[in-house]
């Protein structure tokens, strides 16, 4: 875990600190939402929506424990009523919290959506194993680089965690348009497509974070952009992503409900 660098502006600190809070923000509302719509979707759909608040869940714990290392690494004062000044204290930030939360939520991220799309057994097993072994692999691959401020380490481990990552989108876009054709509704195929298609676009935002310090922007401003930039696509990627998973499991739950009382 790389020390902070100096140099910091009560601007950069405050929207660095700004980022945090709001992940916290719409994590803990996202997870309280998925679970309070169980009992409106039909059990099928139960698991995947049970999925979706533990994610969101998982992310509120670590972006609180985000939120105060973020705090307790620096001291923030102003006197005789100046300006802010915004010092290191010499407690570490602890950034592999970030870490630790897309390996456990990244893999159940991708299970998620398998689940709710509703594909036969063996299809869902396959799938389902494949991308969380993968993308658990893409993230795992990623943070020894992410931890270093040697760019030619940062760009070995950079392209290794590519790998699996492009096999994941790869999946997404290409290998579930059949699955997709498949649901039970218009509305429902649109709604998984527009899951698919989020999930890659949010994902794509980390490579480019994670090169932020490749190219040679360093200091204060590079962790402020890069800690501001995996914040805001995690929000994307879990809670947004959430909101679709819970509009899919509402409206295949409708579609066979309606199905269901329909006069034979």
């Amino acid at each position: 875990m790389a020390p902070l660098a100096d140099g910091w502006t009560y601007a950069e600190w405050n929207a660095t600190y700004n980022a945090f809070s709001f992940g916290i923000a719409a994590m803990g509302c996202a997870t309280i939402f998925f679970w309070l719509q169980l009992a409106n979707v039909s059990k099928s759909y139960r698991t995947a929506l049970i999925i979706t608040g533990i994610v969101t869940w998982i992310a509120t714990y670590h972006y609180f424990r985000i939120f105060n290392s973020w705090v307790e690494a620096f001291e923030v004062v102003s006197k005789d009523g100046g300006d802010y000044t915004v010092k290191l204290t010499g407690t570490p930030f602890n950034d592999a919290y970030r870490y630790v939360d897309w390996l456990l939520t990244v893999p159940l991220l991708l299970i998620e959506l398998i689940l709710v799309m509703k594909l036969p057994k063996e299809e869902t097993v396959s799938l389902a194993t494949n991308l969380g072994v993968a993308s658990a692999l893409m993230v795992a691959l990623g943070y020894p680089g992410e931890i270093q401020d040697d760019l030619s380490v940062r760009w070995t481990w950079w392209f290794l965690a590519m790998i699996p990552f492009c096999y994941v989108v790869l999946t997404l876009i290409v290998g579930l348009n059949d699955a997709t054709s498949k649901q039970p509704s218009p509305a429902a195929a649109s709604l998984v497509s527009a899951a698919r298609y989020l999930t890659v676009v949010s994902w794509c935002t980390y490579p480019f974070v994670y090169l932020i310090k490749n190219v040679g922007l360093v200091g204060a401003k590079a962790t402020m952009y890069e800690q501001i930039g995996y914040s805001l696509a995690d929000v994307i990627a879990k809670a947004v992503f959430g909101v679709l998973i819970w509009a899919i499991a509402s409206e295949k739950s409708a579609v066979e409900e309606s199905g269901k009382l329909m006069p034979h």
